[in-house]
């Protein structure tokens, strides 16, 4: 399986280069692997570079939690993260896949000075 950059994985969901989304749809057609880093680097790109509002971020996760060819790393934990950051927003999808990465790891509580993110259970506000 392959591996996709965020450039790519930016490509596949805001299809704006019709050039470079045939290329990426070429090379995904055989199943692609997107890391936790390029999601969250494609996430941010959507939000600064597109203005993309939270709801049609959490369109894209969704999107791409479904999506036949790519594979998402620890696809449930994304899911969870999802989760949260459909219902809260405003802390940022990052957060979200940060609390739940840890919580697969079995590393809580999630040290944070957020006041939003402290009302996660598995966090702990310092």
């Amino acid at each position: 399986m392959h591996a996709v950059d965020t450039d790519l994985l930016v490509r596949l969901v805001v299809r704006d280069d019709a050039d470079q989304v045939t290329a990426a749809e070429a090379f995904v057609a055989r199943g692609a692997w997107v890391s936790h880093l390029v999601l969250a680097e494609t996430l941010w790109v959507l939000d600064a570079v597109y203005d993309r509002s939270p709801a049609q971020i959490a369109n894209a996760i969704d999107r791409m939690l479904n999506h036949k060819e790519l594979t998402l790393q620890d696809a449930d934990v994304v899911a969870l993260a999802l989760d949260h950051f459909r219902s809260r927003p405003s802390l940022g999808f990052s957060d979200c896949l940060v609390l739940e990465i840890a919580r697969k790891a079995g590393h809580l509580p999630l040290g944070t000075f957020d006041r939003n993110l402290a009302k996660l259970d598995g966090t702990h506000r310092l």
